[in-house]
This record gives C-alpha cells, structure tokens and sequence, in this order.
C-alpha cells in the first residue's frame, strides 16, 4: 500500500531520477534543493539502500535506483491521474502529457495547436522535449511521440500525421561544375557526399532511392558526417558535396539557384510522421485529450488489413527515415 507520505518521496525520486539533477528536480517540484535531498535521503533509509550515487558534479542512479525507478514509474504516473481526477470531479482533463517529438514535426504539428488545446484544456500541462534522436519513449518516460514510422517500436499504437515525405540529393552549382552531375544513385559512389546519422545513433544512413516501385539503398562517402538535416543543407550550398535531404528544406536554396536538385527520378515520397504512444487499457484523460487534438484533422489507421505491425509495415513498403 501507498501512503501519503511514500507518494510525496517516490516522486521527489522520480523527478531526480529523470533529470539526474536536484537543482532541476526541486524547480520542477517546487521546493529547495536541500529539502529535496532530504526527502531522498529518507527514502533510502526506508528502502535500506542507497539509490543514487551523488557528487559535486554529477548525480546517477544505483543498481537498486534503476529498479525503483522502473517499478515505481508507472505507480506515480497512475496516481497522478488519480488525484487530477479526483480534483477535477466536472471530469475536465487534468495532468501534465510528457511529449517527445522530431523538431520539425513539432513545428507541423504541435505549434499550430497549442493555442486552441490551452483554451479547451487548461488544466492540461504539455511537456514538450523537441529532439531528433531515438530514444525508447517508454523508458524514458514519455507518453506519446511524433516520429516517422521506421523508428516506432513494434508495440505502440501509432497514428499517421500529414503527408507523405520525399528526399533528393542536393549540390551547389560550383561542386556541380568541378566534380560534374550524378546520373544514377550508382554515381554517388565517386562523388563527395555528406553523410547523415540520426541523433543519438552510431550507424550511418545509407540513402534510399526507388526503381519501378523497388526501394534500394547506397552507402556514400564522403568528407563530412552531421546528425543535423540543417546542416547538411548548408553545407551542400557551401560547395562540401551532395547532400540528402527533405525536398521541402532545401526549396529555398533551390529556388535561389543555390542547390541543385539530383537524381530527382529515383525520389519517390514515403510514409511521413506518425503519433506513437504505448498500447493502454485505460488511457489517461490528458492524454486522450491531447490525442484527439492532434490526430483529428488526419486521424486514419495505420495497420494493413491482414494485422501486420506498423513496422513491419514500414519496412515492406519502404517508409523511410527523416
């Protein structure tokens, strides 16, 4: 049974758990940095272990932290929307929803909403991480993300968002006129390309392309590697190599005479974003609040008919990464 009291420390841990800060966890919280150490220091008496390792620089969290955390997640998460419920007894959705989202994305997706979502939902708190990587969504304690479809997790409901999304290789007329034009994907092997990983991985993108409705891939090489599309981008129009990149964020340069578009016959557009979110028995109230919000000007399924698991079904019709 959870008293009153162990709620209080078990989500004073949680929240230093999560930031692996008390100077950010007791501003989140509210209260002073020294009483949350205190009320950490009380839990570990009550447990009878130590559950995060401190220093002056950095904090972490024990073998015994790591399971505490992971056992009382979701505990402190249901017991949230328990009080929120029961302080909001109209049936108003209250709570805060723990959003990891692609940044572009969220500027398609999110930015348009925010507005509208705080008038209809005021007792709703959004917390919004914008990041490119991959991370476990779960794991790390989010409730829903924006992603494409090639990184979502077998077992989470996904929902498409907007259109589809189309990547061309890209040059500066300079590079164009020194190192000459690529007339097949199979060219890019003798041309100076700038490559891709997505944050927080360590493999290289290969580029994808598709022939008579086939998707194949090339891995390139180059002088310069980058996590950042922008980046890429600009480095591209600066005359470093061929970049690969979203149509629609090299337009501008394009539209200038900056870049130069490439093998544009073998760009053929794949699935874009999707929200994601862990599969649920009963989904919080502000959760379901800010689904609807979202996903109500394009809301479709996502699964085959025969069932198939979106990623599996990305990966037969070659939905590719951002």
């Amino acid at each position: 049974m959870v008293l009153p009291a162990d709620y209080g420390a078990l989500r004073a841990f949680t929240a230093v758990a999560e930031t692996l800060s008390f100077a950010r966890a007791a501003e989140t919280l509210g209260v002073s940095s020294s009483a949350l150490s205190q009320t950490i220091r009380g839990l570990e008496d009550r447990v009878g272990a130590r559950l995060l390792n401190r220093t002056t620089r950095s904090v972490s969290l024990t073998e015994a932290g790591t399971v505490l955390l992971q056992e009382a997640r979701p505990a402190i998460a249901a017991l949230a929307a328990a009080f929120g419920r029961a302080r909001h007894t109209d049936g108003s959705p209250a709570g805060i929803v723990k959003i990891h989202a692609f940044r572009i994305a969220a500027d398609i997706f999110l930015l348009p909403m925010l507005a509208r979502f705080q008038r209809d939902f005021p007792d709703i708190v959004l917390d919004i991480t914008l990041d490119d990587a991959v991370i476990d969504l779960v794991a790390a304690g989010f409730d829903a993300g924006i992603r494409v479809g090639e990184v979502i997790e077998r077992d989470m409901v996904a929902v498409k968002l907007g259109e589809a999304i189309r990547q061309i290789a890209v040059a500066s007329p300079a590079y164009i006129a020194e190192k000459g034009r690529p007339e097949s994907p199979a060219d890019l092997l003798h041309h100076r390309c700038i490559n891709w990983r997505w944050p927080g991985k360590t493999t290289i993108y290969d580029w994808e392309f598709c022939e008579n409705d086939r998707w194949f891939s090339v891995a390139v090489d180059g002088p310069l590697i980058v996590n950042s599309r922008a980046f890429a981008v600009q480095a591209a129009a600066s005359g470093v190599g061929i970049a690969f990149v979203k149509d629609s964020d090299a337009a501008a340069l394009i539209a200038d005479g900056r870049l130069v578009p490439l093998l544009e016959e073998w760009s053929a557009p794949f699935e874009g974003f999707y929200l994601c979110y862990p599969q649920q028995r009963h989904m919080a109230p502000a959760l379901r609040a800010f689904v609807d919000a979202v996903t109500a000007p394009t809301k479709r399924p996502t699964a085959r008919p025969d069932g198939q698991p979106l990623a599996q079904w990305s990966a037969a019709s070659a939905a590719k990464p951002l």
